[in-house]
């Protein structure tokens, strides 16, 4: 019994990394829909303002989110480990505070576990996971964000946003980055230098943010010896539609309101050559997620509706 005991609570750090994918810090901004965007100016924007923008774009569209996700991580030799599981986000409040939570469905020895993560503006977040082997509910405390995630290339902060005053941000140029793999036309990207203030796991991030929806493209993270070590890439962006009910007796067609969303993006290392692919699938924003998911009895029996 101890034994089974020891290997559930090394698995519970475990997958309290890939959880944590989901959750991001809060910028204390409000958030931009791309449903309606900004007229005025942007080409006097700072550094600063636009990296504020990337980071409610990128972590905080909609007022909530349910999507599948698959995460895979692929060595040199093209051997892959998956991961699946579906993810909720809700705001509670514009920038501040989030609310997350996860169901795993694959691997098959981690099925039915669920994760989640209550986001605080200034204070760590509380974490929860449900363990289905031995039926019980543990609350966690918060790790280190520099460290990696369930042996992936991303870092906590790489999937979770690190605070915008960590770094000092520089614009050094407009450029246009070639048209992604999966089509579409070449982007003009704002192109930003970040050094880090605090603690990270980089000497300096070099990120291409695309001018039209304020995603980042491409991030270059380079090393003490200022030598490149590691490569993010938004494989594909998508313009996800806000479904509506139309209202009885409106005849007038009403605005289309969307979010433009990275539905898969990619990490890797340079040096190892080992990638970390994570794609976004069946992706809904708005939909009024209740706050009364977000309990501790839900863990243990999550309501279907949001799981299926």
């Amino acid at each position: 019994m101890i034994r089974q005991y020891s290997y559930w609570a090394i698995l519970t750090l475990l997958l309290l990394a890939l959880f944590q994918s989901m959750a991001p810090e809060s910028s204390g901004q409000t958030p931009v829909s791309n449903a309606e965007p900004k007229k005025e100016s942007v080409e006097n924007l700072s550094a600063v303002e636009i990296i504020s923008r990337t980071h409610l774009a990128f972590f905080y569209a909609g007022d909530d989110m349910r999507a599948s996700v698959s995460m895979s991580l692929i060595n040199k030799d093209g051997k892959t480990r998956q991961r699946e599981l579906v993810m909720l986000r809700k705001n509670s409040a514009a920038g501040g505070e989030q609310k997350y939570f996860m169901y795993f469905y694959k691997p098959d020895d981690v099925r039915r576990t669920t994760f989640m993560v209550w986001k605080y503006p200034a204070k760590d977040d509380d974490r929860w996971i449900f363990i289905p082997a031995v039926n019980m509910v543990r609350r966690i405390a918060a790790s280190d964000s520099r460290s990696s995630f369930v042996g992936s290339d991303f870092t906590y902060e790489d999937v979770s946003g690190r605070e915008l005053t960590a770094d000092n941000h520089t614009i050094l140029r407009d450029e246009k980055l070639p048209a992604s793999p999966s089509g579409g036309n070449d982007k003009s990207c704002y192109v930003i230098q970040s050094i880090p203030e605090t603690k990270a796991d980089y000497t300096r991030k070099i990120a291409w943010i695309d001018k039209e929806t304020w995603l980042p493209l491409k991030e270059e993270y380079y090393d003490v010896q200022d030598k490149l070590f590691r490569l993010f890439t938004a494989d594909k962006i998508e313009k996800i539609i806000i479904k509506k009910e139309k209202a009885e007796g409106t005849k007038d067609k009403e605005p289309e309101e969307y979010f433009w969303t990275i539905t898969k993006r990619t990490m890797k290392n340079i040096k190892t050559e080992h990638r970390t692919e994570v794609t976004y699938t069946k992706i809904e924003y708005n939909l009024g997620i209740e706050d009364a998911l977000f309990t501790e009895s839900n863990l243990k029996e999550p309501p279907s509706k949001w799981i299926k």
